[in-house]
C-alpha cells in the first residue's frame, strides 16, 4: 500500500466568531488543542467554517492562530474564499507565508464554468501558488462538477497533491479513489461524511467530517479501523457518527446545521454559537432541545 503524506481525518472546522462578528482567538484555540489530541487536521474556512463570509482580515488571523497553536502536531490546510483570481493568490501566499501547509480551492462560483475553464483555472492557481494546492469539489454549494477526467489530468499537475470531493455520487466516488489509490503524489478525501467508512475500504486517504468539530476521536478511531481493515468496527462507528450528525443536520437547510453544530460544540466549552452574516442563530427554545440531545451523549 502507498503511504501517502496527505492522509487521516482533516475536520472541516467551524469559524467561531464574537456576537459582534470578529474571529474568535482563544476558541480557534481551544479547538485546535481538541483536534491535535484527537489527531486529526483543520480545514479552515471550508463550507462548514463559513469560508466566502471570513474577511481576509480575519482569514489571515485565524490561520496564524491555528498554525501557533497547533505547534506543527497537525497539518493546517486553508480554505481559498471569493471569485477574484488575483484576491485569491494574496490570500494563498499569505496563508502560506503564516504556516497553513496545503491550500485547498473550490471553484469560483458566480458563473458556470465549462470544463476546459475549471481545467484552467486549476492550473493556472497551481502555477502561480507556491504552496501544495488540493482540489475541493462541492457541487452543492458550487452547483458545479468537476468532471473526473478533468480531475484525472490535473493530479498530473506537480503542485496538485489532492481531490476533497463532497459529491454524493457513489459510482463518482470509486473512479476518484481510482486515480488517487496507486500514486504517491495525489490523494483522496472523502467530503461524505456518511460514506466516510466505505470511501476508506474502497482505498481512499482520508475523511472530512463536519460531525467532527463534535466528536474528532471518533472519527479518529473509525480510519485507524478501516485502515487496519477491521470494518466491522469502522461500520460501527460510521453508524453511530450517522445518528450524531442528525441532532445538528436533520430537517435544516446547510446554513442552519452550522449553527446548530456550534450549539453542540458549546456544550462542550469550545466555542459560542454566533454566526456571519448571512446566517443567523436559531431561536433560544430549537438552541436549548440541541444542547439537551448533546449533552445527553457524553
Amino acid at each position: 500500500m502507498v503511504q501517502k503524506k496527505y492522509r487521516g481525518v482533516v475536520v472541516p472546522m467551524v469559524t467561531p466568531v464574537t456576537k459582534e462578528g470578529k474571529l474568535d482567538t482563544e476558541a480557534v484555540e481551544r479547538i485546535i488543542e481538541f483536534f491535535a489530541k484527537a489527531g486529526v487536521s483543520p480545514l479552515l474556512m471550508g463550507t462548514t467554517g463559513e469560508g466566502n463570509s471570513v474577511s481576509p482580515k480575519d482569514g489571515l488571523l485565524f490561520v496564524e492562530t491555528a498554525v501557533k497553536a497547533a505547534q506543527k502536531r497537525i497539518t493546517i490546510y486553508a480554505g481559498l474564499t471569493g471569485n477574484c483570481f488575483s484576491e485569491q493568490l494574496v490570500q494563498a501566499e499569505a496563508y502560506t507565508k503564516a504556516g497553513a501547509d496545503v491550500i485547498v480551492a473550490t471553484l469560483p462560483t458566480y458563473y458556470a464554468l465549462t470544463p476546459e475553464q475549471m481545467e484552467n483555472y486549476y492550473r493556472t492557481l497551481a502555477d502561480s501558488i507556491k504552496g501544495p494546492l488540493m482540489l475541493y469539489n462541492i457541487l452543492a454549494t458550487t452547483h458545479m462538477s468537476i468532471p473526473v477526467d478533468v480531475i484525472r489530468r490535473l493530479a498530473d499537475h506537480p503542485n496538485i497533491v489532492g481531490l476533497k470531493d463532497s459529491e454524493r455520487d457513489l459510482e463518482r466516488m470509486a473512479q476518484c479513489i481510482e486515480i488517487a489509490k496507486d500514486r504517491d503524489d495525489f490523494c483522496y478525501f472523502c467530503g461524505w461524511a456518511a460514506q466516510s467508512a466505505h470511501s476508506l475500504e474502497l482505498g481512499g486517504d482520508g475523511i472530512v467530517p463536519s460531525t467532527g468539530n463534535f466528536v474528532p476521536e471518533m472519527f479518529q478511531q473509525l480510519y485507524e479501523a478501516a485502515v487496519a481493515g477491521d470494518m466491522a468496527t469502522a461500520n460501527r462507528l460510521q453508524d453511530e457518527t450517522n445518528e450524531i450528525a442528525k441532532i445538528y443536520q436533520k430537517d435544516r437547510t446547510l446554513g442552519q446545521s452550522l449553527t446548530a453544530l456550534k450549539v453542540m460544540m458549546q456544550t462542550k466549552g469550545l466555542c459560542e454559537p454566533w454566526m456571519l452574516m448571512p446566517l443567523t442563530r436559531l431561536s433560544a427554545a430549537e438552541e436549548q432541545a440541541i444542547a439537551a440531545k448533546a449533552t445527553s451523549l457524553s
